[in-house]
Parts: structure tokens; sequence; C-alpha cells
């Protein structure tokens, strides 16, 4: 065993989400969306340094060796797999590790809404799902391809920094590559996907414009191209993709996204009041030929009013998803205020309470 099984083990127990291992500090995990001292006494450099190696092979060595930081996934066999960050900061070294369920949960298990399971029947074009760090991502994405996995036949690649859920192959065959030890970069393993005969292209993260251009022209090309963004929002998520692009070519990219575009997820995590644990809530838009008329036109400041009128399709704003929850007493109104675009609705129903 080695010297950090124990301390994410522990951190497993208290259903953690992720463990902060940095020297300087004392070791914290984050429960709940809460980040708790596990102990009291400060790392040392020193054992920091030598946790990290232990669990290091030697690529990445180099790799933190050369960048002063290094991402690579860690599995503690029988028990859990884990993202890991390492890097230096002004007290030494400090490792974040983010714990990955050992199997993809289902869209029955997540208590997805049947319109999501409907995105999964798509075969060609492109479905986001978007959020800050820590909303739930991948595991939504994991639960979508686990279903496409059991239902459909076909090649799914998956492009990830790095490889966090593991998928057996059922009615597909899955390709799963790594940044950094299976290609150099999500471009140079999309670019390569393309010649690899793809039914499903799933990208970790579209972080570049080459990236992102290459993944538009996947879905015109007839694929299913599936990836994340760090946005707050389907219209702001839109937005991104086309001003990632010079403003002489943005036209053409809005025609692009209005036709390829099948669906934006939108979602965040909020600590939940009826039980230890946190709830998602999902800003569902579905491309109808409405909202594809707006992107094309560039109005996506009405994407909106046409999520909120959508309503029967499976559409829904975040503030409609956050007054679900409230309603339901699942998350406080002051939660939901906090994290709502419209605050006053929430705040009329905080007086309430």
């Amino acid at each position: 065993m080695n010297k950090i099984d124990e301390y994410l083990q522990t951190a497993l127990q208290q259903s953690a989400s992720d463990l902060h291992f940095v020297s300087g500090d004392p070791v914290r995990a984050r429960v709940h969306g809460i980040l708790k001292t596990m102990m009291q006494e400060k790392l040392t450099i020193e054992v920091v340094q030598e946790a990290m190696n232990e669990i290091m092979d030697a690529t990445t060595r180099k790799a933190f060796e050369h960048d002063d930081a290094a991402d690579f996934a860690y599995e503690i066999k029988d028990v859990s797999r884990f993202r890991v960050n390492v890097f230096r900061h002004l007290n030494g070294i400090g490792g974040i590790f983010r714990a990955i369920p050992s199997k993809a949960m289902t869209l029955d298990e997540l208590d997805m809404p049947k319109v999501v399971r409907d995105l999964c029947r798509h075969t060609q074009g492109m479905i986001l799902v978007t959020g800050k760090t820590g909303s739930g991502k991948s595991t939504t994405l994991a639960a979508m391809i686990d279903e496409m996995n059991r239902t459909m036949k076909g090649h799914i690649i998956t492009i990830e920094d790095p490889i966090e859920f593991v998928h057996a192959a059922q009615g597909c065959l899955i390709s799963q590559r790594e940044i950094g030890v299976h290609s150099p970069s999500f471009a140079e393993a999309l670019k390569s996907a393309l010649r690899e005969d793809p039914d499903v292209i799933l990208i970790g993260e579209m972080r570049d414009l080459e990236t992102i251009s290459i993944a538009v022209t996947a879905a015109e090309m007839g694929i299913l191209v599936m990836g994340t963004l760090h946005t707050n929002g389907a219209a702001q998520t839109v937005d991104r993709i086309i001003n990632s692009f010079a403003a002489d070519k943005q036209s053409h990219i809005r025609t692009m996204i209005s036709t390829s575009l099948r669906g934006v997820i939108s979602q965040q995590l909020l600590p939940t009041i009826h039980r230890p644990g946190r709830a998602a809530a999902m800003e569902i838009m579905i491309n109808t030929p409405a909202v594809s008329n707006l992107i094309r036109q560039g109005k996506l400041d009405q994407l909106e009013t046409a999520m909120q009128s959508g309503g029967r399709l499976g559409m829904k704003t975040m503030d409609n998803a956050l007054l679900e929850l409230v309603e339901k007493g699942w998350v406080s109104a002051e939660e939901a205020c906090r994290q709502a675009n419209i605050k006053h609705k929430f705040e009329q129903l905080i007086e309430v309470e």
C-alpha cells in the first residue's frame, strides 16, 4: 500500500469527492461540496514529495519536473480510480485527487430526465455537457456513453486527460485514449479519431480553437461528437464556441452549429437538505427549428425564452431547474438563490421560509 492510499480510502469512507494533499497544510477532503480538515498536523514537503513519487510513473515524473505540474490517473485496485493533479506551489508540492467511481452510473441511477436518454439516440451531430469544475460533467457523460454502449452497435472513441471512467465493451467497441500517454494533444487525437471509423467521439475537454474547430467539422461529417466546456448555460456555451473563431468566420460557424448541434446540458451541484449529499440542477436546451433559427441569426439572447417555451420537449432553464429542487424540498431557497440567474423569485421564497 502506498502512503497516500490510507488517506484516499478514509476520504472515500466519508463520501468525499476530492482529497487535498498539499505541503504546508493539513490533509483536507471535500465532502458534499464543503472542504473539511481530516487531520490537524501539517504535511511536510518531504512527506508529500515521497507520496507523489510513489504513485507517479517515469513519464509523469518527467512531465512534472519539466512543467512543475502534471495530470494523471491513479487506481487503488478494487477500490476506486482517481484523477490527480500534482503541482508546485509556494510551500512546496501539492496533489489534488478527484475520486472516480470504478463503474459508470447509469442514467436511471442518476435519475436523469427522459430527454437525456433521447439525446443518446442521436447518431450524428454534437452534444455538449457544460458547467464549472466539479459540477458532475464527467459523471453525466459517462452515463450517456454507458447508455450508448448498451443500446447500440458501433465504435466509441473517448479522448481524455486523463482517462476517468473505464468502459467495458458491451454492444460497442470502445477505444479510450489518454492525452500525454496515447496522444500529445486533444487536437491530434481528434484528427486521428476521424480516420478510425468512429460512430461516437467523446472529447474530455474542448479547450482550444483547433479542438473546437475539428469537433464542429466531425459533427458535420456525420459523427456524433460529445464534449465538455466550462460554461454556465446553454446560451453562453453557443456563444463561447462561436467567439472562439475569427470574426470573419463566425457567420459560417453559426450556420454549422445551427444544423449540427443536438443539445446542451448545463449543470451544477447543490448541497441537499433532505439528506446528506448534493443534487444536480440541469439546464437543458434541445436544438429545435426555433432554436436553430436563433443560433443562425445570432440572437443568442433569445435562447432562454425558447427554452422556457420548450418545456414539453424536455427543455428547462437553470432557474426553473433550481425552482423544482426547492419545491421538492431537496435544496434550500437560499442556496438556490445563490446559484440563480434571476434572484428575485428565490428571494421571495427565502422570506416564506
